[in-house]
């Protein structure tokens, strides 16, 4: 029997330092530090400041700092001087309150490869 297994940092709880699991990370308290898993979700309530890096990322809750993730789905808060790096980005309106974007870096798409942007020659 195979038991789905989630790390879970519960309302009302505030973790300062480094995060790292193998199975789904639930955030609904607060974080301040390093998260790394294969997804990443904040709740309502939740907040991470500090780095993520994940294969998923849904987040309905507040974020500031670096964010690295295959996919992320944002429904909440981003403040200012954070930096989102993904393939894909879903952003959603959650409640009232809708998606708020303060002063932000938006990386998204596939990282360009630098050796085939060398090779095309450049049009004037």
């Amino acid at each position: 029997m195979s038991e789905e297994r989630t790390t879970v940092v519960e309302e009302g709880t505030s973790l300062e330092g480094t995060l790292a699991s193998t199975c789904p990370v639930m955030v609904m308290g607060r974080i301040k530090g390093q998260v790394t898993g294969p997804t990443v979700e904040v709740s309502g309530s939740g907040t991470i400041h500090g780095t993520v890096k994940a294969t998923t990322l849904r987040s309905r809750g507040e974020l500031s700092g670096r964010f690295e993730a295959d996919d992320i789905e944002l429904a909440g808060r981003v403040l200012d001087d954070t930096i989102i790096r993904a393939k894909a980005l879903q952003v959603t309106f959650d409640g009232e309150a809708g998606m708020i974007f303060g002063a932000c870096d938006l990386e998204i798409g596939e990282a360009p490869d630098k050796a085939a942007a060398e090779a095309k020659p450049a049009k004037l």
